[in-house]
């Protein structure tokens, strides 16, 4: 387990040392809230609530009161830890403001640099442990536009990733977001993530750098890149409620999912690329509810050079008792696709509970 923790460690820093990396700040694509999960985030023009700081600002705007939410997930076989939470309040009829943290971190991470001293005794006692942890800050402002039907947001971010005592770095970025209902009860919606851009300035420890330097012979650890950045995402949604026997409804969700750069993508292009992302929630007197997803279609290369298309299914429960939700979901059901799996609960509370 711990050696598990040290090869995780390993990728992280090899990963830091790519130029202006075009992946950076990748724990902030794992989503939020285990009932947009398990629909594979195919949320954008749905979503509503406090949770909507995340995934869509402009959703902020349908909160009547204080809000609250907290989720919790492991990944790695639960070597790393992440947890999110999160507040939205109104300002007045027509704005809300929320906050939102997230945290994604590896502990107890063991440093064997000093293991071995300068006439090549080891010793165990100069073992230390350190963490890998990356955190996401998230301030959001949601307003109406002149017509009710229309709401649009804005997300500032403050990215704060730390590698023990090795290297340390702050990020800024931007999202924008918007709603529109129809008359017809369709519901569209765009989120804009890292509009301007999200850099990265890192500070690297060089002392500590020194420490591995000359670790193996004629591989010597380079001083990596100071700066990262992350390019923009766009994603586009379109879902409607369907409603059965006035207890029984129905959501369906589609989204699509565009990155400037060729990737692996089921639609990909040297321009950009294309993911689709297809959300199902069958509810029951608004009370008990049954979701699936489908998401993170990839065009896999076998090793005879062919290409596979994969694709991750998600599932969840939902329990909504008056201001209460309980949400869980499931990711990656039936190993169908090379993402890991993971079990994540999370909990949603209105303050009109308290009315």
């Amino acid at each position: 387990m711990k050696v598990f923790k040290f090869l995780i460690f390993f990728f992280l820093v090899t990963s830091y040392s790519q130029n202006n990396s075009k992946y950076s700040n990748e724990f902030m694509n794992i989503g939020v809230d285990a009932a947009s999960i398990s629909m594979s985030g195919a949320v954008t023009s749905s979503v509503s609530g406090v949770n909507s700081g995340y995934w869509n600002p402009a959703g902020l705007i349908n909160i009547e009161k204080t809000e609250i939410s907290l989720m919790h997930s492991n990944y790695f076989a639960n070597i790393a830890n992440y947890n999110y939470i999160a507040y939205a309040t109104p300002i007045d009829k027509q704005s809300t403001i929320g906050f939102s943290m997230i945290r994604f971190g590896v502990d107890d991470i063991l440093d064997t640099t000093q293991l071995i001293d300068n006439q090549g005794n080891i010793n165990y006692d100069r073992i230390n442990l350190f963490s890998a942890v990356d955190y996401g800050f998230i301030v959001s402002y949601a307003r109406k536009m002149l017509t009710k039907d229309i709401s649009y947001g804005f997300n500032a971010k403050i990215i704060r990733r730390i590698i023990g005592d090795f290297a340390t770095s702050w990020g800024f970025g931007f999202d924008m977001g918007i709603q529109l209902k129809t008359k017809s009860n369709w519901k569209f919606g765009l989120m804009a993530r890292d509009i301007t851009t999200t850099y990265n300035s890192w500070a690297i420890n060089e002392s500590r750098l020194n420490d591995i330097q000359d670790a193996i012979d004629g591989q010597n650890q380079e001083v990596p890149n100071s700066t990262e950045i992350t390019i923009p995402k766009i994603q586009f949604g379109i879902s409607k409620v369907h409603t059965f026997n006035y207890d029984y409804s129905l959501l369906t969700s589609f989204d699509l999912i565009m990155t400037f750069e060729q990737d692996n993508s089921m639609i990909s292009t040297e321009f950009a690329s294309i993911n689709p992302a297809i959300g199902l929630e069958l509810g029951y007197t608004n009370t008990v509810f049954l979701r699936l997803g489908f998401g993170n279609f990839q065009n896999e290369v076998e090793f005879d050079n062919s290409t596979n298309l994969t694709m991750q299914p998600n599932f969840g429960v939902g329990f909504r008792y008056k201001d209460i939700e309980i949400d869980y979901a499931f990711t990656d059901i039936g190993d169908q696709s090379v993402a890991l799996y993971s079990n994540i609960f999370s909990l949603k509370v209105d303050f009109n509970i308290f009315k």
